[in-house]
This record gives structure tokens, sequence and C-alpha cells, in this order.
């Protein structure tokens, strides 16, 4: 199987303050992939930069 989505080190910081860090995940082709967590954990930050809305 191939990857749909492949992410090494991922991070992002908003006034020296990190919302991703570090972030590495691998989701194949069919697999399904959830983000959980509480709020300010970066999921929507890391949901943008993968859709390449957010530099």
């Amino acid at each position: 199987m191939t990857d749909a989505l492949a992410i090494t080190g991922l991070s992002k910081t908003f006034g020296g303050k990190f919302a991703v860090d570090n972030l590495s995940l691998r989701v194949r082709a069919g697999e399904l992939y959830a983000l959980l967590g509480p709020n300010g954990a970066g999921k929507t930050t890391t949901l943008r930069m993968v859709a390449a809305t957010l530099g």
C-alpha cells in the first residue's frame, strides 16, 4: 500500500509559542485517521498546514 499522506517534523509557532511541535505521521491509502486532543492542541493548525492554507 502507498502513502496518501506523509509528514515528518512539522512545526508551527505563533509569537514564539509552539502550536505544533515536531509532528510526524503517515496515513496510507484507504486508512482513516483522526486527530484528537483538547482545545488549543494544534489540530486545526495541523490540518491547515496539510491543506496548504497556512504557511
